[in-house]
């Protein structure tokens, strides 16, 4: 990379915006860390009541993700990018402050839900934001730095709530984003969302994506990212009961599973992005980390025997497979116009982190009735399939102009 598209790229918006995302995933990855220390601190100890709280957290943060990514994109696309992406820092880092000093469940759920909302804004608005501040051919090793520095937040989270208390790790998250504000670093609106706000245009006018057409191409962009939040969410975050009966040489911990797939997450984005503009094509990258996580998950459902290294190792390949995170929230982004962009940007990353919840979910109904492995195999069989599938509808988005109207493609 030359040192005039260096400078091109690492803008003062990007860097607001690879920063903020960088405590975004500290705080989500926090809470898989610091599950089980928490949970003991409030007297819950029984495995089963382990699984059935921490799901129920889990949910709670998800949730608030879902209606996050609504609120926060609509409001991204009618008041402005930045807007969103300082409030949505503001909201989760204060509720992250709060959490270090709960004494019940009830009150961990209210923040985890109240933190789920915060943490849905940051990334939807730094990717819309970055995508339309720059060129095209620009912007795909831009959206790949904000995601490449979120990923290394993922793995700091991992490192601090593994040697920090659970409550000293969320006074450090919530303080990262606090510092991050604090710093006063400068974001601006595009040019094109700025012209945009002088035309006669709805914006965030969610029943746009309610034509037939639009909704295939909306939803698609959810399915494609649902195998990110399976690997996450059972994967890594439930290693140790997904391994459980594989009659490892040692144990799995939830800490160590995340620190492992936290650095493949890193390395994954940063190579993801790479693929894409070296193949000049969002899908062909997509497919590529899709098809070689499939082929992990099944050598990891089948490793009876193996040490917990081995299981590290399949960790940290699960993760950089599942770092085709920049360039799925790019290829939303670039699917839709500048009126509804914010919002598709800011919500498909939150329905695909809220899958996370029918993910956990459906683990729960399926265990009884199955062998854990079992249960893993067909959550992932339907994940993988629906994804494939999703990822054939897309159209190829690499290098298409973004200033147009949804409307005006009719």
């Amino acid at each position: 990379m030359t040192q005039s598209r260096f400078k091109r790229i690492v803008t003062p918006t990007v860097l607001i915006a690879a920063l903020g995302y960088f405590v975004d995933l500290f705080d989500i990855t926090l809470f898989g860390v610091v599950r089980g220390p928490s949970m003991y601190a409030l007297g819950i100890t029984k495995m089963e009541d382990l699984i059935q709280v921490g799901v129920k957290l889990y949910n709670c943060q998800m949730g608030g993700m879902l209606l996050g990514g609504i609120f926060w994109g609509i409001l991204g696309d009618k008041k402005g990018r930045h807007t969103v992406l300082y409030s949505s820092i503001l909201m989760y880092s204060l509720a992250n402050v709060l959490n270090a000093f709960v004494v019940n469940v009830w009150q961990y759920e209210i923040l985890r839900f109240l933190a789920g909302v915060g943490l849905a804004g940051e990334l939807g608005a730094a990717v819309t934001m970055v995508s339309e501040s720059l060129d095209k051919e620009d912007r795909g090793y831009a959206t790949t730095l904000v995601a490449t520095l979120g990923m290394i937040g993922s793995l700091c989270a991992a490192l601090v709530g593994k040697y920090f208390a659970w409550n000293h790790a969320y006074l450090i998250g919530g303080g990262l984003g606090l510092l991050l504000l604090a710093a006063r670093l400068k974001s601006f609106d595009s040019d094109m969302f700025k012209a945009l706000k002088h035309k006669q245009v709805v914006r965030g006018d969610v029943r746009i994506l309610f034509a037939p057409k639009r909704a295939i191409r909306y939803l698609s962009s959810v399915a494609v990212g649902v195998p990110i939040y399976f690997i996450t969410a059972i994967l890594l975050t439930l290693a140790p009961e997904v391994t459980s009966e594989l009659h490892l040489t040692g144990p799995v911990t939830a800490a160590d599973a995340l620190i492992y797939g936290s650095i493949g997450l890193a390395v994954g984005d940063l190579l993801s992005g790479l693929v894409s503009q070296w193949l000049k094509s969002r899908k062909k990258a997509i497919f590529i980390f899709l098809a070689i996580a499939l082929l992990t998950m099944v050598v990891y459902m089948q490793s009876e025997g193996k040490t917990p290294g081995f299981i590290y190792g399949l960790c940290f390949i699960l993760g950089t497979c599942a770092g085709y995170w920049a360039v799925l929230v790019t290829t939303a982004a670039e699917q839709f116009g500048t009126e509804i962009r914010s919002t598709v940007a800011t919500s498909v990353p939150n329905f695909v982190r809220g899958s996370g919840m029918l993910i956990a979910t459906s683990f729960l109904v399926l265990k009884p009735h199955f062998t854990i492995g079992q249960t893993v195999m067909i959550i992932g069989a339907v994940v993988f399939a629906m994804a494939f599938i999703a990822l054939f509808i897309l159209k190829e988005t690499y290098g298409k102009d973004l200033d147009y109207l949804e409307e005006s493609q009719n």
